[in-house]
């Protein structure tokens, strides 16, 4: 790439623009043709990225964090001074692949699991090579987290979303890769033999496209929206949901047709994703205390068990909620298919429940549900009984003795049973 190239590229206003709304608050690296610019730094003007460029910049990166003053950083010396400079972060899942076509199915499916969770204010990047990033903003994180303020909470909080994420898509993304090519095709297409992609007897689609979690550390960069890539002098630029499958890079971010109709991060709606940090860091929490709890390990009963043996909890969940309606349909199919139902039953049995609400969800919330679900292996158990996220702050948790005896919902029916066949009934 020439440099008058570069120049020319950036000369345009409203690139400039684009960059530099994204880069408030935030510390900044510059990459020089040979070297990497201080750190930390920041962007002020708009003619601190022209005079950049034109002493040789090609790229901008910016951090995830945001900071109240980021030259502060150079200063730093503890984490609770870190902390304390921190207002905020964003949530931003890195895609990379060497074949851009998994890359896109990958971020396809990041995006489905994100809507899944009612985050529909989500940004998509093109990263510029052969990956994407995906990322939701600070303003639609719930205020905190497992009683922690959420912008103390990086980057543990931040892996454990992505991580979750990860692990619900991966079966799903698998089976999509394996329709697309042959186990020795995709190999050949990522620079592995066949027998590479293999774990525990299975294909492992992260072994052919990265999403590191463990990269999500502090004062973690990214490439910023309407920058160079220099591995291939392709533009970083944000996309439409719509649009990933097709997208051509060659064409769609060749710098010399470049459109700025869309900014990245700069959509939000408030504690829209709660409920995915709910979901991700219950989650984590079966993973940490006994692996994972999937039915599928413990076995879900083989007849479906009735309603009579429900706990109260589900039962009162059951007439009707005033709040916390989408909190409700992912407890109860989760406890439904703890129980033995299957995906049809439950979703007649949703839509009769969805009527009895104060507010009704939308129909097509209710069939998004069960359609993701259908493409789930096994089942995981709902939230557990002191989850404060759930059915404690729903105000369904309204206990009897048996339930002072369980951690969990799902185990309420079988104790229920168990001491009936004591009894002799």
């Amino acid at each position: 790439m020439r440099v008058s190239d570069i120049i020319r590229f950036y000369s345009n206003k409203d690139i400039r623009d684009r960059i530099l709304e994204f880069s408030k608050n935030r510390e900044i690296m510059i990459r020089y043709k040979d070297k990497v610019g201080p750190r930390p730094d920041i962007l002020m003007f708009d003619n601190d990225i022209l005079e950049s460029v034109k002493k040789g910049a090609t790229s901008f990166h910016s951090s995830i964090e945001r900071w109240s003053n980021p030259l502060f950083l150079k200063d730093i010396k503890s984490k609770k001074e870190l902390d304390n400079l921190r207002i905020g972060w964003d949530f931003i899942i890195d895609i990379d692949c060497p074949y851009v076509e998994y890359s896109k199915i990958c971020a396809n499916l990041l995006c489905e699991a994100l809507e899944f969770h009612g985050v529909k204010n989500y940004s998509i990047k093109f990263s510029g090579g052969s990956g994407f990033h995906l990322g939701v903003p600070f303003e639609s994180f719930p205020n905190e987290i497992t009683g922690v303020n959420i912008k103390f909470a990086f980057p543990d909080a931040a892996r454990i979303v992505a991580e979750y994420l990860r692990q619900m898509i991966k079966k799903h993304l698998a089976d999509s890769l394996l329709e697309m090519h042959s186990l020795t095709e995709i190999g050949k297409n990522v620079g592995k033999s066949a027998g590479d992609l293999i774990q525990k007897e299975d294909f492992d689609p992260f072994s052919v496209i990265s999403i590191d979690t463990i990269a999500i550390s502090s004062r973690h960069m990214i490439r910023m929206p309407y920058t160079f890539n220099e591995k291939k002098w392709l533009i970083s630029i944000p996309i439409k949901r719509k649009d990933i499958l097709s997208f051509n890079p060659i064409k769609d971010a060749n710098p010399s047709s470049i459109t700025t109709e869309l900014g990245f991060l700069n959509i939000s709606s408030k504690d829209e994703a709660r409920q995915l940090f709910l979901q991700a860091f219950d989650w984590n929490k079966k993973m940490l205390s006994i692996k994972i709890e999937s039915i599928s390990k413990t076995e879900a009963p083989k007849k479906a068990i009735k309603e009579e043996f429900f706990p109260p909890c589900i039962k009162l969940l059951l007439k009707g909620l005033e709040d916390g309606r989408k909190r409700g349909v992912f407890i109860l199919i989760n406890f439904l298919r703890s129980c033995g139902w299957d995906i049809n039953s439950i979703e007649s049995k949703l839509k009769e429940w969805n009527l009895k609400n104060k507010e009704p969800l939308p129909e097509n919330y209710i069939n998004s549900q069960i359609n993701w679900h259908k493409q789930i292996q096994g089942s995981y158990l709902p939230p557990g009984c002191d989850n404060q996220g759930y059915l404690k702050d729903i105000g369904i948790c309204k206990p009897d003795e048996i339930c002072k005896l369980i951690k969990n919902p799902a185990a309420y029916p079988f104790k229920v049973m168990k001491r009936r066949w004591k009894n002799g009934e």
